[in-house]
């Protein structure tokens, strides 16, 4: 049984939200509610959940939301996608949202920089649910320094030849489309082009990595052996590929900073129906005051992080790239849901630690929060950068 939503936390309350951006959070609330939460801990146990789903999202608009309509999105404002993201997260199970929207950090290079034929074949199946698209640029020698990737592409007859590997590929088994980064030039992120793979490239290997969490998400090593991509599958022009990647990275971090903190709402209020339910020593844990103290503590935390990144996605709407904030906030809300995480299984006591819960999947999801589109070291450095301490 899903626990009640708690008043606090309701978006409407604050200022800026529309009418027309709750009708997006509430219907992405209904397919969560109707598809991902009922199979969740058997879609976690199996470490993969139905292919379908990718066109059940696109059926109700999911995977459009915020892509042009010509392609078949559905335009909408950050703010829109910021509710629709934490409505995600709130299914409680990480896995399954980062497969779901592994096509949302590929798509705009594609849009961007491909050749309109190629971007009329593949957005609107990707949009459709029809097909599955992903990123390939981090590597086994390193992740967040992009510009020192090693994967190579060379010149041949009609193309090129692609060589080397990707990891921590997210839908990287089942991607029908990888938008992989690859060297075409010298050192540095001058020398860095992107380049559309069919997922059925012959010279194509892939490699599933199990991992502490996101058990249903779909994560691979990616291997490339002299892999023939066409010329026309070129995304951007040679060696300027790292323009557009970089471009990606605002909307990343945005959206795991709304992962993290549904996934802290969802904690807290979970916590606060088993203390409600829950008796110890004659009375409700809820009526202990350890225990309300502890909620109070954990929704007071919560709120201005509510705040923070409804600004941030309204700053995006004005036309701002507050890269700093985006990296700050990134990295304060995955840290909130670890703190609620670690909290709501406290106050659940053994029942916290058996699997098959949504704090139990936060607990274990948390870290790679910390480290996912940017580790927070380096999170921290960009923010120095941006706010002006150097």
């Amino acid at each position: 049984m899903v626990a009640p939503r708690l008043p606090a936390f309701d978006f409407a309350r604050l200022p800026g939200v529309t009418p027309e951006h709750l009708q997006v959070q509430e219907a992405i609330r209904a397919f969560v509610e109707g598809e991902i939460q009922p199979n969740a801990d058997a879609w976690d146990e199996a470490g993969t959940f139905p292919r379908e789903l990718y066109r059940k999202a696109g059926d109700v608009g999911l995977l459009g939301l915020g892509w042009p309509a010509e392609f078949g999105g559905t335009p909408v404002d950050h703010v829109a996608k910021l509710l629709s993201s934490i409505e995600l997260s709130r299914g409680g199970i990480g896995g399954v949202t980062a497969s779901l929207g592994s096509h949302s950090i590929m798509l705009w290079p594609v849009i961007a920089g491909a050749r309109d034929a190629v971007r009329r074949e593949v957005v609107p199946q990707i949009l459709s649910g029809e097909k599955i698209g992903a990123l390939a640029i981090t590597e086994p020698s390193g992740g967040s320094d992009v510009a020192q990737l090693k994967t190579r592409a060379t010149r041949v007859a009609g193309g090129w030849s692609l060589s080397g590997s990707k990891m921590f590929i997210t839908s990287g088994v089942r991607a029908d489309w990888l938008l992989v980064a690859a060297r075409t030039g010298g050192p540095g992120a001058g020398g860095v082009s992107l380049f559309l793979v069919d997922g059925g490239a012959k010279g194509l290997t892939r490699t599933p990595l199990k991992k502490i969490g996101w058990w249903a998400s779909d994560t691979a090593a990616l291997y490339f052996d002299e892999v023939f991509v066409p010329d026309e599958r070129l995304v951007g022009e040679v060696d300027r590929g790292f323009r557009l990647v970089m471009q990606n990275f605002n909307g990343e971090r945005m959206t795991m900073a709304a992962g993290g903190l549904g996934y802290a709402m969802t904690c807290v209020e979970d916590a606060l129906d088993w203390a409600r339910e829950r008796r110890a020593f004659g009375q409700r844990l809820v009526d202990h005051q350890v225990v309300r103290q502890k909620l109070v503590r954990m929704i007071d935390e919560v709120l201005p992080v509510q705040a923070w990144v409804l600004q941030l996605a309204q700053r995006l709407d004005a036309g701002e790239s507050p890269a700093g904030d985006l990296a700050l906030a990134k990295n304060h809300a995955a840290r909130l849901m670890r703190d609620c995480a670690d909290g709501a299984v406290q106050i659940l006591g053994g029942a916290g630690f058996l699997r098959g819960s949504r704090i139990e999947r936060a607990w274990r999801d948390c870290k790679v929060y910390m480290i996912g589109g940017g580790a927070e070291e380096v999170m921290n450095d960009l923010a120095a950068k941006q706010l002006g301490l150097l």
